[in-house]
């Protein structure tokens, strides 16, 4: 069990529902609290009704060293957790749902993510292991995960099956499928890059089978394949028995190359960018490499590289920027004749741009690219490329995704070329004469049968390519603009997924994105270019207790699952929760999650619903009345009576139902007069959390009720009745407004019954509610004091000294 324990590995899944979530680290007084205590066989021993005024109920068991708890809100929703110490939820915002994964395998706290069997954790550990290498096989449901010193192989649709691992080269930086039986790894090897096949048994022979072994005779050096260091940005593709990888080609990382080698064979010859030229690459990070058809003629194929590099088109004494970069090279490039030997003849690269269009024609820049995510489409040659940029400065930070399209990156690469002349040595647009077959074509016959092979290539071309890898023109995104943006949060986008739902009459794409601190970002594009991005936050989780950045992501559509790996363990995810969306058509729908559709009965995964022409699939429609029939269920509001005291602050809570939604508060100050609108001002304050009256006043007094605006949909969520408690009535102390009492010639009444029965009547009386209050409190004194009274005359030697018994005996 111990090499399974940890504390600093857990998932915290925060989801834009119908809950809610105390922030401060405190429930309120009249929470009932709600205690989980698990024992070694993995059950677990409720016990519930537990009052704690104002405080969480923490300590429940400890396993792993780790405290479990759980407490339940006034509304039902459900909150675990499992940490050292008293739990923190002060940084959970409104509209949150928290729960958090068990750390040892049977153990921990069954929150609502656990019972709806939405996440599990895969691999966990305390050291180190940074997996930063992931392989799916949906045909075979297994995956491969490469971390330090280990590569693993966990069978998919056998959880309880133990992964299987093999002893590997320091730090797995590469795992490519070869074939069917055959995986290509490469790690760094303890700076001494290493390369070898992992061979796949055949599927079905047991449980028991080990299905995965290093071919010990193929290790091999990977040299520029791999990286030296764990940390260092790097690529790689493997295509038909070739490695394409971007990495730095020496021990210091002072030099980085884009590389093509093959990886089976006796042929070991490889091609590279050329050394020590700046305007090839200059400090490269690489990001990705895709192999992506220009033509229907497969001699047409290029490999697209995406990377940032610090750019030399500034001036000698200008500052120097970070540019997001996107190159090619041709699949059947094998080098030059004569000149550009054993390197790159057709290697072209251009600027990415993502940016925000500003007043008076300025634009705030993102160049610094993360990470590069190419969505298939239904046209091989046209997908569409997703970049995550971030952006630093002393103005702000940020990050932005911005999407290409392949038709923009081949009009660049055929625009005019950039090159240095003047007498300040500039980079400016190249007008002289371009050779013939222009620079960066494939040799093919779709453009001239006679060239079978870059070696085929003029001198003049060759020439040419050697000076001229820079296109003048940038890569504008669809739109001219970001499709999401995050700018002064307290974290960076660094990993990129993208999903597309296909629809009946359209699609959805749905974007993972993963943090700096641990989180994973469930974000929804609706709309298109034509008529604008509408981005709707879904959900919210956080992957690691302790904050450290999402090393890879890998996509299962087949599955519906999302594999997460950290530093500290590998984490599955359900791509959907619709059960937790409600209980109506409207609360499914205004979710506008497009995993999820109400199919009659219950808010139901789309890909699983019976019912294919199911209501609210399209997210973008806004008149509910034309996708459900129960808008008026659920629209009573919930009635609350609340008492407020006179010159003292007051608040009214109330907290929107997703993301999307707006509050809007109304007041009535009496039956015959209408409701008017709360708006901010000196006195009324609209937070996120519900309404606060600064300074209450008798003429505040009446109804107040808070509606939910969602789209062209509205309905009442709260209302309350605001009563007044007087402020002369709680200046005097108690027992002097007793003794005023009394000596007028009137006793607080001594009959009431203790406890809460008496309570509403008066409160409730007619008059000054804060006369019957305080005549309510006095009574119940004076009640227990008679009874205290009776109890001293009738046993009188419990309070004399001999009659004491003594607790411990004399010494002798």
């Amino acid at each position: 069990m111990a090499e399974h324990c940890t504390d600093e590995y857990m998932e915290v899944r925060v989801a834009f529902l119908r809950d809610r979530v105390w922030a401060g680290g405190m429930c309120p007084e009249s929470s009932t609290l709600g205690m989980v205590t698990h024992g070694k066989e993995g059950g677990h021993r409720a016990t519930a009704g537990t009052r704690v005024p104002g405080g969480l109920l923490a300590e429940s068991a400890q396993h792993c060293g780790v405290t479990t708890y759980a407490w339940h809100s006034r509304q039902g929703a459900t909150y675990c957790g499992a940490q050292q110490g008293p739990p923190d939820v002060s940084g959970v915002s409104r509209r949150q749902t928290l729960a958090l994964l068990p750390l040892c395998p049977g153990y921990g706290v069954e929150g609502n993510l656990l019972k709806s069997n939405s996440s599990r954790l895969l691999l966990a550990s305390g050291d180190r292991m940074d997996f930063q290498a992931l392989l799916v096989d949906e045909d075979r449901a297994w995956l491969m995960v490469g971390g330090k010193n280990h590569i693993f192989l966990l069978h998919l649709d056998h959880p309880s099956r133990e992964p299987e691992k093999t002893e590997c080269a320091n730090f797995i930086r590469l795992l490519q499928p070869f074939n069917r039986s055959h995986v290509f790894a490469c790690g760094t090897g303890s700076y001494q890059p290493v390369c070898a096949f992992i061979q796949l048994g055949a599927r079905g022979k047991g449980p028991g089978t080990p299905t995965m072994r290093l071919v010990t005779h193929s290790l091999e050096s990977g040299r520029g394949r791999c990286p030296y260091s764990p940390h260092e940005p790097f690529t790689g593709l493997l295509v038909d028995g070739e490695l394409y990888s971007g990495t730095s080609s020496d021990f210091m990382g002072s030099s980085a190359a884009f590389f093509r080698t093959w990886v089976h064979g006796a042929e070991q010859s490889y091609i590279r960018t050329e050394q020590n030229q700046d305007h090839w690459l200059h400090e490269p990070a690489f990001i990705g490499a895709y192999a992506i058809p220009d033509t229907y003629n497969p001699h047409d194929d290029k490999v697209y590289i995406f990377f940032r590099e610090t750019a030399m088109e500034a001036g000698q004494w200008e500052r120097r920027h970070i540019h997001a970069r996107v190159a090619r090279v041709c699949k059947n490039d094998v080098g030059g004749k004569r000149s550009l030997i054993n390197r790159w003849s057709t290697f072209l690269k251009a600027r990415l741009v993502c940016s925000i269009p500003g007043p008076q024609g300025t634009e705030t820049h993102f160049d610094q690219l993360e990470d590069v995510f190419l969505l298939h489409t239904r046209d091989p040659q046209n997908p569409l490329v997703f970049g995550l940029f971030t952006v630093s400065s002393g103005v702000f930070s940020g990050s932005a995704v911005c999407v290409y399209s392949m038709a923009a990156i081949r009009a660049a690469f055929s625009g005019p070329f950039a090159h240095k002349e003047g007498f300040d040595y500039r980079w400016v647009e190249y007008k002289g004469r371009v050779p013939y077959p222009r620079p960066g074509t494939c040799p093919s016959e779709t453009y001239d049968p006679l060239l079978r092979s870059t070696k085929d290539f003029p001198d003049e071309v060759i020439s040419f390519m050697r000076s001229h890898q820079l296109m003048w023109e940038p890569v504008s995104p669809q739109g001219r603009q970001p499709v999401l943006v995050r700018v002064n949060v307290p974290y960076r986008l660094r990993r990129l997924l993208v999903h597309r739902l296909e629809m009946e009459s359209r699609h959805h794409d749905v974007l993972f994105l993963g943090t700096d601190d641990g989180k994973v970002l469930k974000v929804g594009l609706a709309g298109g270019v034509s008529r604008g991005t509408e981005v709707i936050s879904l959900e919210e989780i956080n992957v690691t207790k302790v904050p450290s950045p999402i090393l890879d992501m890998k996509l299962s559509p087949k599955r519906q699952e999302l594999f997460v790996s950290s530093t500290h363990g590998l984490l599955q995810l359900s791509l959907y929760r619709c059960e937790l969306y409600g209980k109506t058509c409207t609360d499914c729908c205004l979710a506008r999650d497009p995993y999820c559709t109400w199919d009659g009965r219950t808010c139901a995964p789309h890909l699983l619903t019976e019912k294919r022409r199911a209501r609210c699939q399209d997210v973008l429609k806004s008149d509910l009345l034309s996708q459900c029939q129960d808008t008026a269920e659920g629209t009573a509001a919930l009635e609350k009576l609340v008492f407020g005291v006179e010159k003292n602050s007051t608040f009214l809570e109330c907290l929107a139902r997703s993301p999307q939604t707006t509050i809007r508060w109304l007041v009535q100050h009496g039956e015959e007069m209408g409701l008017s609108e709360v708006r901010n001002n000196g006195r009324f304050l609209v937070l996120e959390q519900g309404l606060l009256i600064r300074q209450l006043t008798r003429v505040d007094v009446g109804t107040y009720e808070c509606q939910a605006v969602e789209r062209s949909f509205s309905r009442p969520l709260t209302r309350y009745s605001l009563r007044l408690i007087r402020h002369e009535a709680m200046e005097l102390p108690p027992y002097k407004r007793s003794k005023g009492t009394e000596a007028g010639g009137t006793r607080p009444r001594t009959d009431l019954q203790p406890g809460y029965k008496g309570f509403p009547q008066a409160l409730g009386a007619p008059g000054a509610p804060g006369t019957s209050l305080d005549a309510y409190c006095s009574a119940l004194r004076h009640q227990d004091r008679q009874r205290q009274r009776a109890w001293h005359q009738r046993f009188p030697s419990l309070d004399s000294k001999s009659g004491r018994v003594r607790r411990h005996p004399q010494h002798l």
